[in-house]
């Protein structure tokens, strides 16, 4: 890998300059490219068993075709230098690499404190896994200023997700972070909004940064995985041990796909933005529209923490109906052109999905809202012209008029 120095380097440069080869004999490729084995050979027993031993102690390298090779590794090197932490590990998901976490840092008897408007995924890990070994998940509202009082000699780790990812509600992570590493709980957050590019949770007092890279970093709906970034040296043993013991691995095509999605991470993340605030903004204006769910609109309640800890916005806007039926809002969506039905997001194209009744019910948030009943909309705000999708979502609204 280049040793190109990137301290003070602002972060368009450093997405471009990070994980990249260095030049042999006067030449070589831009990115790295796919390195594909399931073994590794040595030259000699010495020599195995020199990586063996470098590899338990910590560092990075591979012995085995699971534990990935250069390809792998560039990954691991520019998301690590994206997100200012230490190290990453890749995981086949965004949901194997929050297990990982989990596993990871709770055992048998161990408690953990999840913020209730965490991707539903979670609770289903929690449901099926979690509490036949013992682990303990308590959900409970950021906004309620009661975490300190929850935190107690069980608790093991402080779970996070900012902003969540129906409703897009801002957490104030500096200090909620401040009260778990005070009590000695790691905190880990759920960056997958931003695709690391935006919001830099390691930088304001986490301690885990997780991303399904299948959305933002990969781009284009054709990978799946998940990467979880660490803050520690510490940390990293405690992963390595759990990502080794459940045989975590992804494939080497599917490293270089998001390798190369990530070089286009900014540019991509910029025009979702200009165009999802141009959509919501139109939304706004809509007489069938209750609300507008959207961090970067100066109503938005957590516009204050987004402008503080955010340098931009994501694709993903959603909204309550005022007045609609179930039906009414399933035939919105069915009446959408250029909106294709998913339940993924962060890909070039526009995507159009009904939030469930009941994971809106899990968010003290929406609760607390008054439009229990009121139909919800996510819209992922692709990179087709806004006036068309703003067109398209008009004669949608007029069909169920």
């Amino acid at each position: 890998m280049s040793e190109t120095p990137r301290a003070g380097l602002r972060d368009a440069t450093r997405l471009l300059h990070t994980g990249t080869p260095t030049l042999k004999g006067g030449a070589g490729p831009v990115n790295i490219p796919v390195v594909r084995t399931s073994t590794v050979r040595f030259e000699n027993t010495a020599a195995y068993a020199d990586l063996h031993h470098r590899r338990v102690a910590g560092e990075r390298v591979a012995s085995y075709g699971r534990h990935g090779l250069d390809t792998h590794q560039a990954l691991e090197e520019a998301v690590t230098d994206l997100e200012r932490g230490h190290r990453a590990f890749l995981a086949p998901s965004g949901l194997s690499a929050i297990t990982l976490v989990l596993l990871s840092l709770l055992s048998p008897g161990d408690h953990a404190l999840v913020s209730d408007s965490v991707y539903s995924p979670v609770r289903r890990v929690d449901q099926t896994l979690l509490q036949r070994l013992g682990i303990r998940l308590e959900y409970f509202s950021p906004q309620a200023n009661d975490l300190a009082e929850r935190i107690t000699p069980h608790t093991k780790l402080v779970y996070l997700e900012s902003p969540s990812s129906l409703l897009y509600e801002l957490l104030d992570l500096p200090r909620l972070a401040a009260i778990a590493r005070a009590r000695g709980v790691p905190v880990a957050v759920d960056n997958t909004w931003s695709g690391g590019w935006f919001h830099k949770p390691l930088t304001l007092g986490a301690n885990l940064s997780i991303q399904a890279a299948t959305k933002y970093i990969a781009g284009h709906s054709d990978v799946m995985q998940g990467i979880v970034v660490v803050d520690s040296p510490e940390l990293a043993r405690r992963l390595a041990t759990t990502h080794e013991a459940l045989g975590l691995t992804v494939g080497a095509d599917d490293a270089y796909l998001a390798l190369r999605g990530l070089r286009t991470l900014g540019v991509r993340l910029a025009q979702h933005q200009r165009h999802a605030t141009e959509v919501a903004q139109w939304l706004q204006g809509q007489r069938q529209v209750a609300r507008v769910f959207y961090p970067a609109l100066p109503d938005d309640p957590g516009h204050a923490l987004w402008r503080r800890d955010f340098s931009g916005a994501s694709g993903l806007v959603s909204f309550a109906f005022a007045q609609a039926s179930e039906a009414q809002a399933n035939a919105f969506v069915d009446a959408l052109r250029y909106f294709g039905i998913g339940a993924s997001w962060g890909g070039y194209e526009s995507l159009v999905l009904r939030a469930a009744p009941e994971r809106l019910q899990e968010h003290s948030l929406w609760q607390a809202s008054g439009l229990a009943g009121h139909p919800v909309v996510r819209l992922h705000i692709g990179l087709e012209d806004p006036a068309d999708l703003i067109a398209d979502l008009a004669q949608a609204f007029a069909r169920v008029a």
